[in-house]
This record gives structure tokens, sequence and C-alpha cells, in this order.
């Protein structure tokens, strides 16, 4: 039986929820979060789709830090699809593939505002579908997730404080 991994983190900004959309909505910051996040390339393209804003960041990331019994199912680098669909000022559904693998992560991000603080929080399931391995390939991903919000955390802290 496969199963899924949870994945929860926050991220809290000294901005008003409008700053801090208004950064999520900016090219160059997003260009920046790519570079921080050690992208080999990537670009991030936003595209107004009725009354959503759609942001996707495709990146190619290098494998060299990715144990060797998944290397065999990524290979060198590894071509990740971030999907936003932001329904709202404060709300996004969150659909992360990488293509051609078996495996996604699905969710949202939220963004909340209490006294001039704003807290993003991303929400997600991680799913593998390979029979044995998955639940490592799982939270190996989850590992991944964390190390590149926490680069991007910092890159959005700089960019606020400007």
């Amino acid at each position: 039986m496969m199963g899924r991994m949870h994945f929860t983190h926050t991220m809290t900004y000294d901005a008003s929820l409008a700053e801090v959309g208004a950064m999520l909505d900016d090219p160059a910051y997003r260009d920046r979060v790519i570079v921080a996040q050690k992208s080999i390339e990537g670009t991030a393209t936003f595209e107004q789709v009725g009354d959503r804003v759609v942001v996707v960041v495709d990146v190619v990331q290098p494998a060299d830090d990715i144990p060797g019994f998944a290397r065999k199912f990524v290979g060198n680098r590894i071509n990740v699809v971030q999907r936003e669909e932001w329904t709202s000022a404060d709300h996004a559904d969150l659909h992360v593939t990488i293509p051609g693998r078996p495996g996604q992560m699905v969710g949202s991000i939220e963004l909340t505002e209490a006294g001039g603080v704003t807290t993003e929080t991303v929400d997600c399931e991680i799913t593998v579908h390979i029979p044995l391995v998955g639940g490592k390939l799982e939270r190996l991903i989850g590992d991944l997730l964390l190390k590149a919000l926490r680069a991007e955390e910092q890159v959005a802290r700089d960019y606020l404080s400007r």
C-alpha cells in the first residue's frame, strides 16, 4: 500500500498581506528565489485566467545532494514545476510535479495577517507512487521542499526589508 506524507511549513514576515502579495506577484522576486534555491535554470510565468492569477515556476535543480537510491528515479537533474492558482489575495491552490516522474505535491498556500505581520503557510500532501521506496522518496521530497522554502523565506525577508 502506498501512502502519502503531510507537509506543513510557515514563514512569517514583518509586512502587510498586501506587501507580501505584491512581492509574490513580482517576477524579479521569483527570479531571486530561483537563484537562491541553486537552480541550474528556471522561469516564473504569470497569467490572469478569469479571476485567478496563475503562477508557474519551472526549475531544473542539480541532483548532487540526492541519495543514490533516489537518483536512479530522477537522474542527474530534477525538473520541478510548481503551479500556484491564486483564487484570492490570501489563498492559492498548489500543485507541484516532477514531469515524467511518479509523484506530486498537492495543497495550498495561505496568507494571514495580524498586526502588520503576515504568515505564509504551505500545506500539502506529498505522494510518490513507487512500491517499496515511495515513503523514503516522500520524506526526501519533504526535506528538499523545506530547504527550498527556507531559501525562499530568506529572499522574501531581504526583499521586504527594502
